[in-house]
């Protein structure tokens, strides 16, 4: 008899797996789309530069994008200011975790949008 060594992929687990690559594809189509209209990368400075209803129309584009941005930072970080790999893992754990529930909303709205 052919016993399985661990437990099976859970439907749960796919989702999650799901959810976070979209939230990445998501974070990068973002930044992307930014970058085409103002040649240069979006950043986390967005939120203190120029009037208030430019900050607060940043706040959505700085959600979406952030995993990208961390990443970015995190690795452009590494190789020029050689930081620990401590740091870059919590980091990357950061951006992964934040991709994840990006991801979650954008697979939720999508299903919002094809129940109607």
């Amino acid at each position: 008899m052919l016993q399985l060594m661990g437990p099976a992929i859970t439907p749960q687990t796919i989702g999650s797996l799901f959810a976070l690559a979209i939230g990445f594809a998501v974070a990068g189509a973002c930044a992307s789309a930014y970058r085409v209209v103002w040649q240069r990368f979006p950043s986390f400075h967005l939120l203190a530069m120029g009037p208030m209803p430019a900050r607060f129309a940043a706040v959505p584009l700085l959600v979406f994008s952030a995993p990208f941005i961390i990443m970015r930072n995190t690795l452009q970080g590494r190789q020029f200011e050689r930081r620990r790999v401590g740091v870059v893992m919590m980091a990357t754990i950061i951006a992964g975790l934040w991709s994840l529930m990006c991801g979650a909303v954008v697979m939720t709205a999508f299903q919002a949008l094809i129940n109607v």
